[in-house]
């Protein structure tokens, strides 16, 4: 079944080309990995959206997505309320649909 992982950034002020950057010339060779997306949010928060095979696609890859992370939090502000520099979310997907505005 479809899973997604989703992670919440705040950047530090005049650190948002770097993030962009950085995540537009990210590795891309993560296994299970359908495609991700960087979204702005605004105020220099940033949300991270990743569609995966499955679940333990996802389990599987954070020691490598924590090792990426590690690369670049020093630019990101802390959320505070024991969150840290991130506030992630992942799961499988119980419901998924297209748009019927989309098909032909």
């Amino acid at each position: 079944m479809t899973a997604f992982n989703i992670v919440r950034f705040k950047v530090k002020p005049g650190h948002e080309k770097d993030f962009v950057d950085f995540h537009r010339n990210a590795r891309r060779d993560f296994a299970g990995l359908r495609r991700a997306a960087l979204v702005d949010t605004g105020n220099g928060t940033y949300c991270f959206v990743g569609e995966w095979n499955a679940f333990s696609d996802i389990v599987n890859a954070r020691p490598q997505m924590i090792g990426i992370l590690d690369s670049f939090r020093h630019i990101l502000e802390d959320f505070g309320g024991g969150l840290g520099p991130t506030d992630p979310v992942s799961g499988e997907a119980v419901v998924e649909f297209e748009s019927a505005a989309a098909r032909p």
